[in-house]
């Protein structure tokens, strides 16, 4: 199944963090935001990997490994995320896992959502009892189970959990999909996010909500995401990914011993 890394845009509002790097070049620990989801999805065996680029495309190709293709959104300035998915959809009908470049996941939330049983479905952050949103969160609203909108100007009433900003298309899924978006963008409204298409593609067919069970991630949008994923979230996927590995290793010394 194919990738595709949202990773136009400049993340200006990261500027006094990141100077004039583009967002996804973001170092959280000893490597860039695009070299973690890079080596989730190759660790997970998607492949092959599109990057949509725009601002210092040429920085970012440096950054990745020499097999990761990619498109370039030249209009990067005066579009938005559903633009570029646009600018890929010759390469996403086979079916396609979409990420946008700001997201520091644990690794588990991509195979929870590879694994799920059902064909469409986008990764959510279940909002906790008593919790309300900004304006900056794209919120969804789900019944049972599936999206039924999404956006960020929804209520609090209408809005049960955050888009994580990882989702999977079905091939079929990945056709209307993109005649979706290739209707948004014949309008002229090309500075929409890419979770227009998706609120449009979940009136016709279903899209599944997966939750993240709790696992860490964060998006990455102002200089206080940037230093909690640096000092709460990746600490909490390392420490928990390392739990994993002793398990995993304790599960193997007594299997031999049996």
């Amino acid at each position: 199944m194919r990738a595709v890394i949202l990773a136009a845009g400049r993340g200006g509002r990261l500027e006094g963090v990141l100077g004039d790097r583009p967002k996804c070049l973001a170092r959280i620990g000893e490597r860039t935001l695009i070299e973690r989801q890079i080596e989730s999805l190759q660790k997970a065996g998607i492949g092959p990997i599109t990057v949509v680029g725009g601002y210092r495309i040429d920085n970012v190709r440096r950054v990745c490994s020499r097999n990761v293709e990619f498109v370039q959104n030249a209009r990067y300035a005066s579009t938005n995320s559903l633009y570029s998915l646009w600018l890929a959809r010759d390469l996403l009908l086979d079916g396609f896992i979409v990420l946008n470049c700001d997201v520091l996941f644990h690794p588990q939330l991509l195979d929870d959502l590879l694994s799920a049983r059902c064909d469409d479905a986008v990764l959510v952050s279940h909002r906790a009892d008593g919790g309300s949103y900004g304006d900056e969160e794209m919120k969804v609203h789900i019944r049972r189970g599936l999206v039924a909108d999404m956006a960020k100007t929804l209520s609090d009433q209408d809005s049960d959990a955050e888009n994580v900003g990882i989702a999977r298309f079905s091939p079929s899924g990945a056709l209307a999909l993109c005649e979706h978006m290739t209707r948004i963008v014949a309008t002229g409204a090309v500075r929409e996010w890419l979770p227009r298409a998706f609120a449009e593609f979940a009136k016709v067919r279903p899209l599944h909500a997966i939750g993240t069970r709790g696992y860490p991630w964060i998006e990455i949008d102002f200089p206080e995401d940037y230093w909690r994923a640096c000092s709460d979230v990746l600490p909490a996927i390392d420490a928990d990914m390392r739990r994993a590995g002793e398990s995993a290793a304790a599960a193997g010394r007594t299997l031999r011993h049996v």
